[in-house]
């Protein structure tokens, strides 16, 4: 019997999850509108591209990538949910009180598996601590009404988008010329 071998999930996740968090953050930062662009991406790389990675991390026994990729795959398909099931249905539109604490929940949840990210390369440790930082920060800014603090996490999340894209691209290049081209 052969044994099944399996790609690196691990860019797909992170591809998934670098361009959502770019095209959401330039909306956060004022540069862009919310537009069906980022709702879409939201849901077919930000969510479906993540969960398939997630699951494929499971199958090669890898816990924090399952994890990650799977609840922050789930994460942005809820948001995308929640974005849209208001236009569609009798549904109350979302209030800044409500995702104060959706986004306070996933940075408690952040927060801890940066924790585990320690375990991991350093570019793991960055994206999992800047996107602590950038939930707490976006929490802070429903919370308070402070559109300031949106805009700062706006352009925290583009620099967070980029380091994610950048860890993508750095395993398919070192996995392909087998050796560390790019730092992780």
């Amino acid at each position: 019997m052969t044994e099944n071998t399996f790609a690196n999930p691990g860019p797909l996740g992170l591809f998934g999850f670098g361009i959502t968090t770019i095209l959401l953050s330039l909306h956060n930062a004022g540069i862009t509108e919310l537009s069906m662009v980022i709702l879409a991406v939201a849901v077919c790389l930000g969510g479906f591209a993540q969960v398939i990675a997630g699951i494929f991390e499971m199958k090669i026994a890898n816990t924090f990538g399952a994890t990650a990729f799977t609840s922050f795959g789930f994460f942005w398909i809820s948001l995308a949910m929640i974005w849209l099931l208001p236009t569609i249905g009798p549904v109350k539109a979302m209030d800044p009180i409500s995702v104060g604490f959706y986004l306070l929940i996933f940075g408690c949840f952040t927060s801890l598996m940066f924790i585990s990210s320690l375990k991991h390369a350093k570019i793991l440790q960055l994206l999992f601590g800047v996107v602590s930082v950038l939930f707490f920060l976006l929490a802070a800014g429903d919370f308070t009404g402070i559109t300031l603090l949106q805009t700062i996490g706006g352009y925290l999340g583009i620099f967070l988008g980029a380091a994610a894209m950048y860890a993508c691209v750095g395993q398919i290049i070192n996995e392909d010329w087998e050796k560390e081209i790019f730092k992780l």
